[in-house]
């Protein structure tokens, strides 16, 4: 259940898709964990989710875009089944992850590049919303563009934009998930009008 908050943003999908229901995956099916330790169970939905639903597929995105062939040697199968086959205190000690792996590299790299904090970084989505993005969002999630289309359900979407413009609560992965939603159809709409231009006139008398 702690993992599951941890990874979703809108706790109650079938309020927000019409006539929707979560489909049972490793994250939604509940009691059947594989490990009494709560660590490694979280660290196996980790393994069979996030990472080749999330990571990976950024990571293989991001390099096809440039036509180059991206390769995670950590991930190769032999050294994924020893480290499932270590102790549970040798791969997190205290509130430090990747503890053994650490104990290498110290080995080989000068200790303050390895216990550095990551370099990561997110986009100001939040302010972007209230800002240059507000026209193109609000254009997306127009209650009645909502309701025509029948997809998505507008009360609880329209809430939270309020709120969010209101700078009351910040919704920005929560509208997001929608607008990328709503992007996406968009431009199957256009694609569908556009291929439907571009079909031949139909022939009269069969000629």
């Amino acid at each position: 259940e702690v993992y599951y908050r941890l990874t979703s943003h809108w706790m109650a999908p079938e309020t927000i898709v019409s006539g929707g229901k979560e489909p049972p995956t490793a994250l939604t099916q509940r009691g059947g964990a594989f490990s009494p330790s709560a660590t490694e169970q979280m660290m196996y939905l980790d393994s069979v989710t996030y990472l080749p639903d999330d990571i990976l597929v950024k990571l293989d995105r991001a390099t096809m875009a440039v036509s180059l062939e991206g390769r995670v040697p950590i991930l190769d199968h032999r050294v994924a089944e020893f480290a499932w086959r270590l102790p549970l205190r040798l791969r997190v000690r205290g509130r430090q992850g990747k503890w053994i792996l650490r104990q290498v590299l110290y080995r080989y790299v000068p200790r303050e590049l390895v216990d550095r904090p990551k370099a990561g970084f997110g986009i100001p989505l939040d302010s972007w919303l209230r800002g240059p993005l507000r026209d193109w969002a609000e254009a997306l999630l127009d209650e009645g563009r909502l309701r025509r289309e029948g997809f998505l359900n507008p009360e609880p979407i329209r809430k939270c934009w309020q709120e969010h413009l209101s700078g009351r609560r910040s919704w920005q992965y929560h509208l997001w998930d929608v607008l990328m939603f709503q992007a996406w159809l968009d431009e199957h709409h256009r694609a569908l009008e556009g291929n439907a231009y571009a079909r031949p006139a139909a022939s009269v008398g069969g000629a």
